[in-house]
Parts: C-alpha cells; sequence; structure tokens
C-alpha cells in the first residue's frame, strides 16, 4: 500500500503492482480520507436544506402523511439557526409552499413556527411526477449562487403522472446543483426509481416501511447533512498514453459506479466527481487496462488526484511491475478481492429479487444463493440478515430457497440496502 496525505487529505492506494508476462489489467483500492477542518478551501457562507413532500393522495391513507408532517419539523428542529431552507409540495407538479414570496428563509424560531402552521393545513391529493419535484429544487438551488444544497425526498409512490424519459432528464440537468437523500415510506413505491434519483444526487436511499420511524430517519439525515462541510471533491485519473481506465467504482460505504460520470478535461485524463465530504473515509475501485511490458519492467498505471476546483489536494500512485515470478503475481490484493465480492454480491441481489418478481423461480434462487454464499464468505451481516427475509437457508446442508410468503418490506429492504458494503480494513 502506499499512501500520501495533504493538505488535510490521505490518498491511499492497495493493490499487488504485479503482473505476469502479458498481462494488461491493473486493480487497486483508493482509500480518500478527508479531515474536513483542515482541508484549505473556502467553505460555503451558506447552506440550503430543501424538503421534498410527497403529497399525492396516497399519502392520505394510514398514518403517512400525519408521520411525514412531524418527520419535516422534526429535521426542521436539527438544522442550526440561519441555515436557509424551503418546503416542497409534490403532487403531478412541484409547488414552493414554504415559504412562498422568497425562494427560502433562514432557521429560527419563527420561522420554525410559521412552517408548522402551512404544514398543519397541507392536504394528501394529487398525482406524482418526481422529475417536476427535482426541477423545483434546482430552481430553488440556483437562485442560491454559492450554497450548498442538500435536499430530502419522500415519497409513498410510483413516479405514474410522467413518462421515465422526463425523470431520467431532471435527475440529470439537478447533477451538480444539489444532492439528495431519499425515503420511501411503505411499500408501494419502486426502489430502482429512488435508486436512480439519490445515486446520480450523491445521496442515499432507504425504506422507511413505518411511517412512525420517519421523524428518526429525517433527523439523522439532516444532521448527517450539516455534518459535510467541503461542498464537492473531484477525482482527477490521469493515465500514461496506451493506458485507458475500464471503471472507477465507489465501493464503500455504498457502492456507486462512476465510470460513465467522467469527464475528459485533457490528454489522458479523466475527471469523477465525488460529491459532498465530511470528515469521513471512502473507498474507490479503480480498474487500467495498460500495454503490456516485458518482465522486470515497472510502469505508471495511473495517478490519482483527490481536487476541489483546481487546486490538487491529495494524491496517490497506481503501478504495474511485470514479473516471471509468479508467486508475486499470483497474489491477490485482499482489499480489490474482498470489494470486488461485494460488488458481485450487489448484483446478485438486485438480479434474484428481479427474477422472483418475473416468476423465474431457478434464475432467482441460484442468484440469491450465490448472494447468500459472498455475504457470508465477506462477512456481511447486514445483507446476510435481510437476505434470510426473502430465502430460507438450511446451514446443515447447505440449501437456499426461496421461502414462499415474503413481506413486501423485507424484499425492498433488501433491494434497497444491497449497495451497502462491508469495510475491510487497509492492508499495512
Amino acid at each position: 500500500m502506499n499512501s500520501a496525505t495533504d493538505k488535510g487529505i490521505t490518498v491511499a492506494v492497495d493493490q499487488n503492482e504485479y503482473l505476469a508476462e502479458g498481462a494488461g489489467t491493473v486493480d487497486a483500492v483508493v482509500t480518500i480520507e478527508t479531515d474536513a477542518e483542515l482541508v484549505p478551501i473556502a467553505k460555503p457562507q451558506e447552506r440550503l436544506e430543501i424538503l421534498i413532500l410527497d403529497c399525492s393522495g396516497s399519502m392520505g391513507t394510514g398514518h403517512k402523511f400525519p408521520e411525514a408532517r412531524k418527520a419535516v419539523l422534526a429535521a426542521l428542529d436539527v438544522l442550526p439557526d440561519g441555515t436557509r431552507f424551503a418546503i416542497v409540495e409534490g403532487t403531478a407538479m412541484a409547488r414552493l409552499i414554504f415559504p412562498t414570496d422568497v425562494p427560502s428563509l433562514p432557521a429560527n424560531r419563527d420561522s420554525r413556527a410559521a412552517a408548522r402552521r402551512k404544514l398543519e393545513k397541507l392536504r394528501a391529493t394529487g398525482g406524482t411526477a418526481m422529475g417536476t419535484w427535482l426541477g423545483q429544487a434546482r430552481q430553488l438551488a440556483q437562485k442560491h449562487p454559492g450554497a450548498m444544497v442538500h435536499a430530502i425526498l419522500l415519497t409513498d409512490g410510483k413516479n405514474e403522472h410522467e413518462e421515465p424519459e422526463a425523470l431520467a432528464a431532471e435527475i440529470a440537468q439537478s447533477q451538480g446543483f444539489f444532492t439528495c437523500d431519499c425515503r420511501g415510506v411503505g411499500t408501494d413505491w419502486r426502489v430502482d426509481e429512488l435508486r436512480a434519483i439519490a445515486s446520480a444526487l450523491h445521496g442515499t436511499v432507504d425504506i422507511v416501511a413505518d411511517p412512525a420511524l420517519l421523524a428518526a430517519d429525517f433527523t439523522a439525515m439532516m444532521q448527517g447533512s450539516m455534518a459535510k462541510a467541503i461542498p464537492e471533491l473531484t477525482l482527477r485519473v490521469w493515465t500514461p498514453a496506451g493506458a485507458t481506465v475500464r471503471f472507477v467504482k465507489q465501493v464503500a460505504p455504498t457502492i456507486v459506479d462512476l465510470t460513465a460520470r467522467r469527464t475528459d478535461t485533457g490528454p489522458q485524463v479523466g475527471e469523477y466527481p465525488l460529491g459532498a465530504w465530511g470528515a469521513e473515509d471512502r473507498d474507490y475501485h479503480v480498474e487500467v487496462a495498460v500495454e503490456p511490458a516485458p518482465p522486470g519492467r515497472e510502469k505508471l498505471a495511473a495517478r490519482i488526484s483527490v481536487v476541489a476546483g483546481e487546486e490538487v489536494l491529495g494524491q496517490g500512485l497506481v503501478k504495474a511491475v511485470w514479473t516471471n515470478d509468479t508467486a508475486l503475481s499470483a497474489r491477490i490484493s485482499r482489499r480489490v478481492a474482498h470489494y470486488t465480492g461485494q460488488a458481485e454480491l450487489a448484483q446478485a441481489v438486485q438480479e434474484g429479487l428481479a427474477a422472483r418478481k418475473n416468476g423465474d423461480v431457478d434464475t432467482a434462487t441460484a442468484k440469491l444463493r450465490r448472494a447468500v454464499e459472498l455475504a457470508a464468505s465477506s462477512g456481511n451481516e447486514s445483507t446476510a440478515k435481510l437476505l434470510r427475509g426473502v430465502v430460507e437457508v438450511d446451514e446443515r446442508h447447505g440449501t437456499v430457497r426461496l421461502r414462499t410468503q415474503v413481506q413486501a418490506a423485507d424484499e425492498m429492504a433488501l433491494d434497497a440496502r444491497s449497495t451497502k458494503t462491508a469495510r475491510v480494513r487497509k492492508e499495512g
């Protein structure tokens, strides 16, 4: 492992740099760790929190809407005074319901009380068009140039009142303007829709099956947002002539494929947005294709830089050394192997659940059996526990079969949390 610390950011590279003769694939796990207080960039002078509340007719059933109102108020209660906020009513269109005459207001006793009165008058009626909700949030973000903008989107249903292409377009247009955590309450929403929003906008997605738990979840999300002090970091990857980046994936704490988000910024240089940061660490799997060289030759396969604006805050090197010594080239980096397995685990879960939904029992059983094996071998106890809500595992005979009765909430929780990975320690 090689690592470098600079300006409040540590960049550590784990890999087996030895390649067999003729091999041309280099894999590395890059760990980025930040001390937000020490990073020498201008912190945002203004923060904006946008609370997007699904007000469609289905929210009026049961206790969803009253609990959602409580959750919004709970989130506002933990906002530091002076933090600007806005509340958006989401139906088949989007409407700024608080404040109504300006884009946002700073949090204080009076504005919280006024927001409470407005929420008490709000009723659940109408449809669901999440793209318009994101469009409203983007417009609000644009009215706060230079601000650090975060949104929480809550829904209980599917995106039924606009075309999928409209939602996809709004997601694409919203990238870079704000981050967004998404929550689905109940079991009538679609995990893939909210995952598409959260993944693109550097947020999280989860199910809150019991509406009574919304307030605690909103509080945690707001506190998490307040812990972010760095508005945006970028991963810059330089490769030498003849080498290409095959993929860049965030692999911890969750799996997010960043490959398609690459922006070419110069010869052999690509940049990948990493979103907002606090004091935290994340792991990235980088795979590079290089031209093979004779045994004994060493090449720099990639230079990994962490950038804010145009300032390089930290850097790490990915190397390649060709050898005839199979004892060296056959070694696999423990962390590369672990996260490769975690990515396969997430894929197996999602493909298994999709096959189950489509009635393909054989494929569903095979995929989820593989997921059980991977969760056990990698120590991902959280996913292993969630899998048991969908499959029956016979430890003695090593068999796995689909449960005949599966709670919708259990299945959706497994799907929504399938990209959460078990961490593995950095190698010394």
